[in-house]
């Protein structure tokens, strides 16, 4: 594998982006309903994601092998392809979110994703609210984790 190189997403990358979120989404939440078509994600990840949001990509070679969307200190989006799980560019992905929010993090994730949730605790992400999904387009139950740095005293 070649080594992973982290850069800002620009348009030209948003068709491979957008089925990359796809492809994820599909894979990781299986029971969790889509609530727009495939265009209107195509077209939400172009126009919203990645040109009014700070996203980032992460490449191996030619492949986007995963994404991240940061809104403030806030994760909106963070979708590895499914072939690349494991291979620690989500640890990446997360450092490299650290770096450049050294104050905090925040997200939320849905409850059914349970493979996220210990994702982001092995990250020092902690719970901090869970809902019945009701104010969430997909009606899913989540949960908010946030992420302080440990602050070492003199």
């Amino acid at each position: 594998m070649s080594r992973p190189v982290i850069r800002r997403a620009d348009t030209r990358d948003a068709p491979a982006v957008a089925e990359l979120w796809l492809q994820s989404y599909r894979a990781a939440l299986p029971t969790v309903r889509l609530v727009h078509t495939d265009d209107q994600v195509r077209s939400w990840i172009r126009g919203v994601v990645i040109e009014r949001q700070e996203t980032w990509v992460i490449c191996v070679g030619d492949e986007i092998a995963g994404m991240m969307a940061l809104n403030g200190d806030h994760i909106d989006q963070f979708y590895l392809a499914p072939s690349r799980r494991g291979q620690g560019l989500g640890d990446l992905l997360i450092a490299h979110a650290k770096t450049l929010r050294p104050e905090g993090l925040s997200l939320w994730t849905f409850q059914v994703n349970e493979a996220a949730v210990r994702f982001y605790a092995r990250h020092q992400f902690r719970e901090t609210a869970r809902t019945d999904g009701l104010q969430n387009e997909e009606q899913e139950p989540d949960i908010r984790m946030e992420w302080t740095p440990v602050v070492l005293e003199p």
